[in-house]
C-alpha cells in the first residue's frame, strides 16, 4: 500500500482512509471543476506512526489524567502542548520516513504546497470541523513537509478539537487523520463561499480579498461581502470594507503587503466573478446534498476550489461554561500585534486615567439623590470595563500560546514549556505592589516605636512618612481588594494591610528572581533557531508572548482599580442606610440601587465548591495528593488552606499556600510564601504565574 495517494486514488482508498476534505475534493475533481494538484497521506500512515512509536499510550494517558469536564481551558491547553510536543520530538521511523520522503520528492519537487487536515469523521452533515485542525501554507521541501505533517496529526489533540469531539460525542480514542498535500496556488484574488447565509436561508454568501485566502481566514484583512438571493445569485448587498493589505507566501510562510491605491478602490470581484462563483456552489450544492462552505481562490482569471465542506448548525453553545468561549479566540500573529496595540495605547491608559479621575471625586458631601447617580453611573464603568476585559484582555493572552506553539516549533525541547522561562521578569503589576509592601515593610522593621504603634491598631500623623506611602499604596492598588470581576466587597476589614505589613516585617525581604546565564542562553539558542529572514518575526513574537504573559496578570489590577472606585461609592451608601437618622426618601432611592438592595454575603463565604462526604471521605483516605507541576522545586511548610479572604491575614512566614485558585489580587501574600498548591490547573493561571516570578515550588491541578 502507497503512503501518498494521487486524487484519482481518493475515492478507491474511501472516506475512512482520506478523510472528509480529501474525499470531497475528489468528488470535486471527478465534476469537472477545478482544484489545486492534491496529495493525501492515509490514515493508516499515522495508525502505524503511533504504533511502532509506541507514543499513543503517552497520548491517552494525557487525555485521561482528569475529566474534561473538570478542566479549565488552562490545562486543556496543557495537555495539547504536551502532545504537539510529543509528536514533534518523535521522529517517524525510517522505514516508513524513506519511503514518504521518495514518493513526496517525486510529486511534489522544490514547489510550494499547503499542508492540510483531512480527518475522518470532520466536515459532515453532522458537523463542522472547519479551523480546529492545523493547516500550513508555503512549505517547501521534503523534510519540511514531513514535520509538518506531523504537526497536522498533532492537531488531532489541539485544544479546541478535543473539546469539540467531546462535545459531539466522537471517541477521542479512536480519531485518526489523513493529511492533504496541495499545490500552493499563488492568489490573485481569494475568498469564502457560504451558500446559506446563517442568519437568513433566502442568502448566500460571498466574501473576498486580494491574495491568500488566510489573511480572511484568521481576521487579519478585512474582506469584501456580498450578499446574494439563494435561489437566483443576484446581487442584494455589496459591504465595502476599507482596504490595505493583501497577504502573499514569501520566505517566512505568508507575508503581508500594502495594495495598489488602484486596488483600494477597488473590490476583488466583479459581478461576473460573483455569479461565477454563486454558480459554482450551487452544483456543488447539488452534488453532495447540502449547501457548502466552499474556499475558492482566481490565479490569472481561473476559479479554483481549494476545499470544500457542508454547512452545518452544529456547534458551540451559549452556556456558563466558558471554557468553549476560550476556545473560540485563538488569534493569529497578525491580529494579536494590533490588538496589542490597541490594548497597550489605548485601553490601558484609558482605564488608569478613569480610575485616577473617579478616585478624585468627593460623593461624601454629595446629596442621597447624586450619590445614587454616581453609584449607577460607575456601576455602568464598570460593567463596560469588565466586556472590555473579555473582549480584548482574555483574547490577548493567547500571545503566550502563540510563542510557545513558534518556539517549540523551532526548537523541539524535550520540555513542552521551557518556552515559559523567556517569558519572565516582564516587570508585573502585582511584583510592583509587592515591591510597595515590602518598602513599608522595612519601615517598620527600622523603627520599633512605629511597629509598636501599629501593633495597637495606631496610625501615625498624615505627614508622616509611613502614612504617606502608605496612602499612595491605597491609591495605587487599593484596600487589598479581594476579587476581580466580580464586584465583591473586600473583606479585610481597615486594618488588613496593616496585619500583613507586621507579618512581612517578621521576615528578611525576600528577592524576586532575575534573569541568569540560563535565560541568556535560551534566547540565543531560540534566536539562532531561524534563518536571517525569520529572526525579526521570531523577535516579535517573543515580545508578544511577554507582554501577553505581563498583561495575563496586570490587566486584573487595573479593572480592580475601577472595582474599588465602585467599591467605594457602595460603601458611602451602605453607609448612610446604617445612619438611625436617614431620612427616609433617601432611604427610599438607596434601596434602589441593586448594589445596595442586595442581601450582603456571610462573611464566612468560601472561595472554592463545599467538599461532598465522598470526597471527604476520600480526602482523609489519602497518603498523597496529585496535581502537575507549574514551577520547579521543592520546599516544606505549613499548609495555609486559604477558603475565605479573611484566611490570607492568618497567612504566615514559610506557609505554603492551599487554595481552590489563586486571584491576582490575593498575589500579595506570595512573598510570604514557602510553595503553592491550587485546585485550579495550567501553567497560565496567576498563581502559577506569580510563583515562577520569585521561583517558588508551584503544583497546579490538584483536587
Amino acid at each position: 500500500m502507497t503512503s501518498v495517494l494521487k486524487i484519482e486514488d481518493f475515492i478507491n482508498d474511501g472516506i475512512d482512509q482520506v478523510g472528509g476534505k480529501a474525499f470531497c475534493l475528489a468528488k470535486i475533481h471527478e465534476l469537472g471543476l477545478t482544484v489545486p494538484k492534491t496529495f493525501c497521506i492515509p490514515c493508516r500512515i499515522y495508525e502505524k506512526y503511533l504504533k511502532l512509536t509506541r507514543i499513543k499510550d503517552t497520548i491517552l494517558l494525557e487525555i485521561n489524567k482528569k475529566p474534561f469536564k473538570h478542566m479549565r481551558w488552562e490545562e486543556i491547553w496543557d495537555v495539547s502542548l504536551r502532545i504537539r510536543n510529543l509528536f514533534l520530538t518523535t521522529p517517524i521511523p525510517q522505514n516508513i520516513q524513506k519511503n514518504l520522503f521518495s514518493l513526496i520528492v517525486e510529486s511534489c519537487g522544490n514547489h510550494p504546497v499547503a499542508v492540510r487536515s483531512s480527518a475522518p469523521g470532520e466536515d459532515n452533515a453532522a458537523s463542522s470541523f472547519a479551523g480546529l485542525h492545523d493547516s500550513f501554507l508555503n512549505i517547501i521541501g521534503a523534510d519540511n513537509i514531513i514535520k509538518h505533517i506531523r504537526l497536522v496529526w498533532a492537531s488531532l489533540y489541539s485544544d479546541t478539537a478535543l473539546l469539540y469531539r467531546k462535545k459531539l460525542g466522537l471517541d477521542i480514542h479512536t480519531s485518526q487523520m489523513a493529511v492533504v498535500i496541495q499545490e500552493l496556488i499563488p492568489s490573485d484574488r481569494s475568498g469564502i463561499f457560504f451558500g446559506l447565509n446563517p442568519s437568513n436561508s433566502t442568502e448566500s454568501v460571498i466574501e473576498s480579498v486580494y491574495g491568500l485566502n488566510q489573511a480572511l481566514v484568521d481576521g487579519d484583512v478585512e474582506p469584501d461581502r456580498w450578499i446574494l438571493s439563494q435561489s437566483s445569485g443576484k446581487i442584494l448587498n455589496h459591504i465595502q470594507p476599507i482596504r490595505k493589505q493583501y497577504a502573499f507566501p514569501n520566505t517566512q510562510g505568508v507575508g503581508f503587503g500594502d495594495l495598489s491605491e488602484k486596488k483600494n478602490q477597488t473590490p476583488p470581484l466583479d459581478d461576473q466573478d460573483v455569479f461565477q462563483i454563486w454558480e459554482t456552489g450551487r452544483k456543488m450544492e447539488a452534488l453532495f446534498g447540502r449547501p457548502q462552505d466552499m474556499e475558492w481562490t482566481f490565479f490569472k482569471n481561473q476559479l479554483i476550489i481549494l476545499q470544500s465542506r457542508p454547512i452545518t448548525s452544529v456547534g458551540f453553545k451559549e452556556s456558563d461554561d466558558k471554557r468553549t468561549w476560550y476556545l473560540t479566540l485563538h488569534r493569529s500573529y497578525e491580529n494579536l500585534k494590533k490588538l496589542y496595540i490597541k490594548i497597550e495605547q489605548y485601553l490601558i491608559p484609558r482605564m488608569i486615567s478613569e480610575a485616577k479621575h473617579l478616585g478624585q471625586i468627593n460623593f461624601q458631601t454629595m446629596t442621597t439623590k447624586l450619590l445614587c447617580q454616581e453609584i449607577e453611573q460607575r456601576q455602568k464603568i464598570y460593567d463596560h470595563w469588565v466586556k472590555v476585559y473579555w473582549a480584548d484582555f482574555i483574547p490577548f493572552a493567547h500571545g503566550i500560546r502563540l510563542f510557545g506553539q513558534v518556539y517549540n516549533d523551532a526548537v523541539t525541547p524535550d520540555d513542552p514549556y521551557e518556552f515559559m522561562a523567556l517569558l519572565e521578569n516582564t516587570g508585573l503589576k502585582s511584583i510592583e505592589r509587592n515591591r510597595l509592601l515590602e518598602q513599608l515593610a522595612q519601615m517598620i522593621r527600622s523603627n520599633i516605636d512605629l511597629k509598636t504603634m501599629l501593633e495597637n491598631d495606631m496610625l501615625p500623623e498624615m505627614d508622616h512618612p509611613f502614612r504617606s506611602l502608605l496612602d499612595k499604596f491605597v491609591e495605587e492598588f487599593g484596600d487589598l481588594s479581594c476579587s476581580t470581576g466580580g464586584g465583591n466587597e473586600c473583606q479585610y476589614g481597615d486594618n488588613g494591610i496593616i496585619r500583613l505589613l507586621i507579618e512581612f516585617a517578621e521576615q528578611p525581604p525576600r528577592q524576586k528572581r532575575t534573569d541568569g546565564p540560563g535565560i541568556k542562553r535560551l534566547r540565543e539558542d531560540y534566536m539562532q533557531s531561524f534563518p536571517p529572514q525569520k529572526k525579526k518575526f521570531a523577535a516579535d513574537v517573543l515580545h508578544l508572548g511577554r507582554e501577553s504573559y505581563r498583561l495575563r496578570d496586570d490587566d486584573n489590577i487595573h479593572l480592580g482599580r475601577i472595582e474599588a472606585r465602585l467599591i467605594e461609592s457602595v460603601s458611602e451608601g451602605q453607609s448612610r442606610l446604617s445612619d438611625p437618622l436617614i431620612a427616609r426618601d433617601d432611604q427610599k432611592m438607596l434601596l434602589k440601587i441593586p448594589a445596595l438592595s442586595r442581601v450582603p454575603d456571610e462573611p464566612s463565604r468560601s472561595l472554592e465548591p463545599a467538599l461532598s462526604d465522598k470526597t471527604s471521605k476520600r480526602w482523609f483516605k489519602s497518603r498523597q495528593i496529585i496535581g502537575h507541576p507549574a514551577g520547579p522545586g521543592i520546599a516544606t511548610g505549613k499548609a495555609r488552606l486559604v477558603k475565605t479572604p479573611q484566611d490570607l491575614l492568618d497567612f504566615k512566614q514559610g506557609d505554603v499556600l492551599v487554595c481552590s485558585g489563586v486571584d491576582p489580587n490575593m498575589t500579595f501574600v506570595i512573598p510570604l510564601a514557602s510553595a503553592l498548591v491550587e485546585e485550579r490547573g495550567g501553567m497560565l493561571i496567576h498563581g502559577a504565574i506569580i510563583a515562577r516570578e520569585y521561583g517558588l515550588p508551584c503544583i497546579t491541578g490538584a483536587s
